[in-house]
């Protein structure tokens, strides 16, 4: 999980897809924060993306970044608890221009159930379960 957490990290954005009608939706995050042993991401509660995870938790993550790329198919868990989403925001203090770990639209979610493959051009893809 920590590879995973770091090649995230490295590439700064990653693409996170949902589906609402069995329509897929993507788009671009850069939230994630390892807490308690599980990755989290970070949006708020009013987005369309938040209501699409809810109504459906099983999400792609797809993120590329020299010359490699990974994909997480995971199932996402809303964690509504305070000391999570403070863990988030310590981690990206620029998002506490919109965010609070106080207010009622911040949330944060973990991935279970998750397998991530990592790709390239020059080796055999690599999967890891968490």
């Amino acid at each position: 999980m920590k590879e995973v957490l770091e090649f995230l990290e490295k590439a700064g954005v990653y693409y996170l897809a949902t589906a609402r009608a069995n329509k897929p939706y993507v788009r671009p995050f850069g939230t994630i924060n390892l807490y308690e042993d599980k990755l989290y991401i970070q949006t708020g509660k009013v987005k369309s993306c938040y209501k699409e995870m809810v109504d459906n938790p099983f999400v792609e993550i797809s993120a590329f970044y020299n010359g490699s790329w990974v994909r997480i198919s995971a199932k996402v868990v809303s964690d509504d608890r305070m000391e999570a989403k403070k863990s988030m925001l310590d981690k990206y203090p620029d998002l506490r221009k919109m965010y609070d770990e106080n207010d009622k639209n911040t949330i944060v979610l973990y991935l279970t159930d998750a397998t991530a493959t990592f790709y390239s051009f020059t080796s055999s893809p690599k999967a890891i379960k968490f």
